[in-house]
């Protein structure tokens, strides 16, 4: 799947060690040729939680069926 600059994706699998969970949205903010992605997540207030290089698999597309939702954050130690 082809991701563009600054297109909004769903993360799909937990990744506590940067206090994330899936279903959590980032932008996508580089992408790597068709193997890589550059993804920063960030908090309601607008707080970078997390800038990861990411695999197309690890994200999908935002769909018309998708609900927001808010969460407490995770803190890492």
């Amino acid at each position: 799947m082809k991701f563009q600059l600054l297109e909004t994706v769903v993360l799909l699998r937990d990744m506590p060690e940067h206090g994330l969970r899936a279903g959590d949205l980032g932008v996508v903010v580089e992408v790597y040729g068709p193997e890589g992605l550059e993804v920063e997540f960030v908090t309601a207030s607008g707080r970078a939680q997390a800038v990861l290089t990411l695999s197309p698999k690890d994200v999908r597309k935002l769909s018309p069926e998708d609900m927001f939702a808010v969460r407490p954050l995770q803190r890492v130690p």
